[in-house]
């Protein structure tokens, strides 16, 4: 469940490190924010390193700000706050920052939270109108369904009717309802990511062109570590598509690994390069060939359905669901368009690398 308010704004991750890098590419950093225990370092645990949902109640409390640094088709540093921070405790300007991702816990409809939420809102009206503010009101999961729409209602009204009193109700802000048990969390930190990536039109306008070459009713780009769909065609997305490309991908990640081959790296097989050419100017070079893909049928009766896994770069996986009599019986045809998809995917990430000075 999402909410918008205010006008839509625009603006502008494998491994994790507990402190941002002094070198690299320039990351799009994001502020993730909330009370104690409202969820965000939970949130951050789930989705960039694959903890258990039932492990995030041992967690320990967020003493101090960490940043977290993760690669995906644009590199993300993300700020992990405590929850006594403010403005002025920051220790930043807001005007670094391209997101603002604030935490409520959905059983929290008092003052402390949303006047939190209010301050950093004028706070980056007046310094950075552009930044997006995102809210998530978290663990939905702790309440039954009218419930959960009824204070999922009070936390939006409140949070409004305080900007207006402050005359800041213009300043643009979105509501997600979340949870770190479904893939609630998934979907809504995705639409966050989409407003971040700049090369995204591109990357749609791929998609748009793999389905209708494949006979694709719908086809994602994953980030395939978080399980983030960072891309999808313009077919509306639907939760239950959506959600079975997400345990499908989580089944391969838990046991991809299995059957990888003992000569390949822990992300691609490479093997030397061809001779000298003016395309291979150094046999040094590499090239790289291992790009795994799998299959699942998901209606045995006919027509029939395939989702579809092709790996696109070390980060990104394209899933796709595909008519079964297309996949068993064009299977070349399908393979020749995944080809051309993964050319531009990796044209558009090395442009986006190069820009950030990579």
């Amino acid at each position: 469940m999402t909410s918008t308010y205010g006008a839509t704004a625009t603006s502008p991750k494998r491994t994790m490190s507990s402190t941002s890098s002094t070198k690299g590419p320039l990351r799009t950093k994001i502020l993730l924010l909330g009370q104690r225990r409202s969820g965000k370092t939970s949130i951050k645990e789930v989705l960039f390193n694959a903890l258990p949902p039932k492990q995030t109640f041992y967690l320990e409390t967020t003493m101090r700000v960490v940043k977290h640094a993760y690669d995906t088709v644009i590199p993300l540093e993300i700020w992990d706050c405590p929850g006594n921070i403010t403005v002025d405790t920051l220790g930043a300007p807001l005007s670094q920052f391209s997101a603002l991702i604030f935490v409520i816990d959905i059983r929290d409809l008092y003052k402390q939270p949303i006047s939190k939420l209010v301050e950093f809102i004028i706070a980056a009206y007046h310094d950075n109108p552009q930044l997006l503010v995102e809210v998530f009101v978290h663990k939905a999961e702790k309440l039954q369904e009218d419930d959960k729409i009824e204070n999922f209602r009070q936390i939006q009204e409140r949070v409004q009717d305080h900007l207006m009193e402050r005359e800041c109700e213009q300043m643009p802000y979105n509501f997600h309802l979340t949870s770190v048990y479904d893939h609630s969390l998934h979907e809504a930190f995705s639409k966050v990511l989409h407003k971040l990536v700049h090369s995204l039109p591109f990357l749609e306008d791929l998609l748009n062109v793999f389905c209708a070459n494949s006979q694709s009713p719908k086809a994602f780009l994953f980030d395939a570590a978080s399980r983030l769909y960072v891309a999808t065609d313009a077919s509306p997305v639907d939760s239950a598509t959506h959600n079975l490309c997400c345990d499908y991908l989580s089944m391969l990640n838990a046991f991809g690994p299995l059957y990888r081959s003992p000569t390949s790296s822990t992300t691609r097989l490479r093997i030397p390069a061809a001779e000298p050419s003016p395309d291979n100017p150094t046999p040094s070079e590499t090239k790289d060939r291992f790009y795994p893909c799998a299959a699942a049928s998901l209606h045995p009766s006919a027509p029939g359905t395939t989702l579809t896994y092709h790996l696109i770069t070390p980060h990104l996986a394209l899933l796709a669901l595909v008519p079964t009599g297309v996949y068993e019986g064009r299977r070349g045809l399908l393979e020749y368009n995944v080809v051309f998809f993964r050319e531009g995917v990796q044209e558009i990430c090395a442009v986006e690398h190069e820009a950030r000075g990579g």
